[in-house]
C-alpha cells in the first residue's frame, strides 16, 4: 500500500476533523468492485463505502440518472414537487406496502423522523414517549440517535436525550419486561450488524409485532444497513413473516449518492402537522434520480436472489473452512450479509488460525 503523503493527505491532516483512521491513499476513480488511487494502482473495494456501492461503483445506469437530472434540475425544496422524488415515492410504498415515504440525507436522519413520528403518534394515545432498542443495536450518531443505541458512542456527550431504553436482541420476554402501557415505539434491526450479524429470530418479530399491536406501541425496523436486497430479498423484512409500522433507509438505496427514506403507514402519518418535520435537502431530485435508478438496477438485474444464492454458497464454503479452524465457533447472517464468529480477535495478517481464516472470508463484508 502507498505510504506516501499525497497533497489531498497534507490538506486532510492539517484541515480536516482528526475522526477517522484514514488509510494512506487517496482514491480517484472507481468502477464496479474496484477503485484506483492518484498514482493508478486498483483496488478491491471490499468496503463499498460502509454498504453503500450496492450496484457497484459509478453503474453506467446510475451515472446517467445523475447526469441527466444534474441537467435538469438539481434543487427546489420540498416546497415543491418534483417527478423523481414521486417516481421514487411511488416504487418504495408499492413494495413495501408502507403507504408513506419520507426522505432525508442520510440513516441517522431516517431514524430521527421515524423516532419523532412515533413520539408524535403516542403523544396523540396518552404515551409518555419511551422507545426500546435492542442491546448492541446501531442507529445512528445524532444526540436520539446515540441514545438508542451503545453507550461507547454517548461518552462525553451528556446530557443525552432521555425517554430511551434498551432489551436484549432475540429475546421476547425481556423486551415485555420493559414494555409499559406508556411505551412509544420498539426499534429493532431484522439483521444486527454493529453487534455483530445476528439475524432476528422470526418468531420474536412475530412476537414483537403482537406485543405492538396488543399495547398500541408502533414497530420501527431499522434496515439502513440491511434493506436494498443484501440480505436475500429488497426488505429483509419479507422474508420474516413481519410488516412493520415504519421502516428506516439508507447507504444502499442511493447507489453512492446520499439519501435517507423513512417509510410507514398512513394511519400513522395522519399524527402530522404541516410543520411538525421538514428537511432542505431530503428528496433532492438528484439523490432521487439516483436511487431510482439503483432500485430498478437490483429490481431487474435480480441482485436480491443473487446474494440469496451466493450467499447459501459462501455458508457451505466456510462451513467446510470452519471444520479444520477450531477457532471459528459459528458462521451468521443472511444472504451476503454474513459474518464469522471467533473466538479470539483476528489478527490482520494471520498468524493464528483465526486471523487466516478471518482474512479468507473477509470480503463478505460487502453488498
Amino acid at each position: 500500500m502507498n505510504t506516501t503523503t499525497s497533497p489531498a493527505q497534507a490538506i486532510d491532516q492539517q484541515h480536516y476533523w482528526p475522526l477517522f483512521n484514514r488509510y494512506p491513499i487517496t482514491l480517484v476513480r472507481g468502477e464496479g468492485s474496484q477503485v484506483w488511487d492518484t498514482e493508478g494502482r486498483p483496488y478491491v473495494d471490499v468496503l463499498a463505502g460502509i454498504a453503500v456501492t450496492s450496484v457497484g461503483h459509478s453503474h453506467p445506469k446510475v451515472v446517467r440518472a445523475v447526469q441527466t437530472q444534474a441537467g435538469k434540475l438539481m434543487q427546489v425544496s420540498n416546497l415543491f414537487v418534483t417527478e423523481p422524488q414521486m417516481q421514487l415515492t411511488q416504487l418504495l410504498a408499492d413494495r413495501s406496502g408502507l403507504e408513506r415515504v419520507f426522505f432525508s440525507n442520510s440513516g441517522a436522519e431516517a431514524v430521527e423522523a421515524a423516532f419523532k413520528l412515533a413520539r408524535k403518534y403516542g403523544s396523540q394515545h396518552g404515551k409518555d414517549g419511551t422507545i426500546v432498542s435492542m442491546e448492541g443495536c446501531f442507529h445512528g450518531r445524532t444526540l436520539a440517535t446515540t441514545a438508542a443505541g451503545k453507550s461507547k458512542y454517548q461518552q462525553g456527550f451528556a446530557p443525552i436525550p432521555g425517554g430511551f431504553v434498551r432489551a436484549p436482541y432475540n429475546d421476547l420476554e425481556a423486551v415485555k419486561a420493559t414494555v409499559t402501557d406508556q411505551t412509544t415505539a420498539i426499534i429493532v434491526e431484522p439483521v444486527q450488524w454493529e453487534g455483530g450479524i445476528r439475524v432476528a429470530d422470526p418468531d420474536f418479530l412475530l412476537g414483537l409485532r403482537q406485543l405492538c399491536d396488543e399495547k398500541n406501541v408502533v414497530l420501527i425496523f431499522d434496515e439502513i444497513q440491511c434493506g436494498m436486497g443484501r440480505t436475500g430479498s429488497l426488505f429483509a423484512y419479507e422474508q420474516m413473516g413481519v410488516v412493520p409500522d415504519i421502516v428506516t433507509l439508507a447507504k444502499a438505496l442511493g447507489g453512492g449518492m446520499p439519501i435517507g427514506a423513512t417509510l410507514a403507514r398512513e394511519s400513522l402519518t395522519e399524527a402530522l402537522d404541516k410543520g411538525d418535520h421538514g428537511t432542505t435537502f431530503g428528496g433532492n431530485p438528484i439523490a432521487c434520480a439516483a436511487a431510482l435508478a439503483t432500485l430498478e438496477v437490483i429490481l431487474e438485474d435480480g441482485l436480491a436472489e443473487r446474494a440469496r444464492q451466493l450467499g447459501q454458497q459462501a455458508v457451505t464454503y466456510l462451513q467446510q473452512r470452519a471444520e479444520n479452524e477450531p477457532s471459528v465457533i459459528g458462521i451468521h447472517g443472511k444472504g451476503l450479509m454474513l459474518g464469522v464468529q471467533l473466538d479470539q480477535p483476528a489478527r490482520p495478517h494471520g498468524g493464528s488460525g483465526a486471523g487466516r481464516f478471518a482474512q479468507g472470508a473477509g470480503w463478505l463484508g460487502g453488498p
